[in-house]
């Protein structure tokens, strides 16, 4: 599964003003970061607002963004949630034919322990589909240790990635110096992208990529040269935008940078609201001197 490596962004869904999914601007993006170097899409992740699309429009974006793609880069879906059998369901019944693997969040609200953690993924491996196991403890409210991931991917090779997000960065060190063969690790954090990637890992799943894809692209590149002084010049550059997008939370940020750039509008849906007066204009600030 090679083939998931480098730079995949999680797309926002782009809305019109009256908060209708604006394919347009999906359409605008995707061609942007496809002729800009991104490696991989990610569909309906966190990043997409998925929780506020419903059925019918999860369907016509997943649909849309195949048409749009037209098989030049590699998709992965967004199927989680917090109800094991509910998500096994839906793994089964999703066409995947289009997708190189399902990104799946571990459980949120309900903090299962680790052994629980163990048993919800066990239960999605057994579909028999490509799974990426997806920790992020600050929207889940429970990390994902290094010892279950570990133990989960030596026992299940279909489970063959994980998006780490965990806060310390000793717990991706942790998986890449233990990990099985065949099995890799992404950041799913942009800050720390490169530490990761020159310590072995397989680059990122990114918010400010689909804002900076030649950029985000570069740098990984660079780090899998082990170029390492080049790497860390375009890194250095991108720090100050990276942290800022993420400063109330996400998407607000990386609309507002995408909205800047005139690729799609700067509408979100309730609960989430666009970037404050004050945050967009240091996001503008930032964007003009890089």
């Amino acid at each position: 599964m090679s083939i998931l490596k480098g730079v995949g962004v999680a797309l926002v869904t782009p809305f019109n003003e009256d908060l209708s999914v604006d394919f347009e601007s999906l359409t605008k993006l995707i061609e942007y970061n496809i002729e800009n170097g991104t490696n991989y899409l990610v569909v309906l992740g966190t990043t997409a607002e998925a929780a506020t699309l419903s059925s019918d429009e999860k369907k016509q974006v997943v649909e849309h963004i195949i048409k749009v793609n037209n098989k030049r880069l590699p998709l992965v879906l967004g199927i989680g949630g917090n109800n094991t059998l509910e998500v096994k369901q839906q793994i089964e019944e999703a066409e995947l034919s289009d997708f190189t693997a399902v990104l799946s969040v571990s459980p949120y609200y309900n903090k299962p322990n680790q052994e629980g953690l163990y048993q919800h993924y066990k239960m999605l491996a057994s579909t028999g589909k490509n799974i990426i196991i997806y920790n992020v403890p600050s929207r889940t409210g429970q990390n994902v240790e290094a010892e279950t991931t570990l133990r989960l991917a030596k026992e299940f090779p279909n489970l063959f990635l994980i998006k780490e997000a965990a806060p310390n960065i000793l717990q991706y060190f942790d998986i890449l110096r233990k990990k099985p063969e065949g099995f890799n690790l992404v950041s799913g954090d942009d800050e720390f992208t490169l530490p990761v990637t020159l310590a072995g890992g397989a680059g990122v799943i990114s918010v400010i990529g689909q804002g900076y894809p030649k950029e985000f692209s570069t740098m990984v590149q660079l780090a899998f040269d082990k170029k390492v002084d080049e790497a860390y010049e375009i890194h250095n550059k991108l720090v100050d935008i990276t942290r800022l997008i993420f400063a109330e939370g996400n998407p607000c940020g990386i609309k507002a940078v995408l909205a800047e750039k005139g690729l799609i509008k700067n509408y979100l849906r309730l609960p989430l609201v666009p970037a404050s007066e004050g945050l967009y204009a240091k996001i503008k600030a930032e964007m003009a001197k890089i």
